[in-house]
């Protein structure tokens, strides 16, 4: 249904017909829509979890690779996720997500450093790259998008983004 006519035009009696509960059955489950919405993502995001773990073991390339062909197979239902009205929590959760992925590379990367702005700065790009390309606005192939975001994060960890050096000279002038 979410990916027929769109989450915002669900409604709990269209559900429990599709499903062939009653709507207090529903109800014994779920408050609203926007609950069952939550425990799909929750599960969305445990699968992500999953594949994330996985690519603890790969360089920062290989593993973003990885992390991009799991949205490739999903395409559609995060496609439908990003394009509804209603799902802004969706989005803020997936943020959120990003920031504890790329967090710990940088914990280790950077200890006792300072990242605040630098996380912040790559997961809203991560996110923003992900957007484009499950919503059909980004034409490359997943592997060649992932590789160049894995890249450009693997370069920003560990300081060799593009005038690293210049910025690192500044930022210590300004402490």
């Amino acid at each position: 249904m979410l990916l027929d006519i769109g989450f915002d035009a669900i409604t709990v009696k269209a559900i429990t017909q599709k499903a062939d509960i009653s709507r207090k059955t529903f109800y014994l489950h779920y408050s609203d829509k926007f609950d069952l919405l939550n425990a799909i993502v929750d599960k969305q995001l445990e699968e992500l979890t999953a594949v994330c773990e996985k690519k603890r073991e790969m360089g920062c390339t290989e593993g973003t690779v990885l992390w991009f062909r799991y949205f490739q197979q999903r395409k559609a239902f995060f496609a439908a996720l990003f394009t509804t009205e209603s799902t802004v929590l969706f989005r803020h959760r997936m943020l959120g997500f990003i920031v504890d992925q790329l967090n710990s590379r940088l914990e280790d990367a950077s200890p006792g450093k300072d990242t605040e702005v630098l996380l912040n700065f790559m997961s809203r790009a991560v996110l923003g790259v992900l957007e484009a390309y499950v919503l059909g606005q980004l034409h490359a192939e997943v592997e060649e998008i992932a590789e160049q975001v894995g890249k450009l994060l693997e370069q920003i960890i560990n300081g060799q983004g593009p005038d690293a050096q210049t910025n690192m000279v500044s930022m210590q002038k300004d402490e």
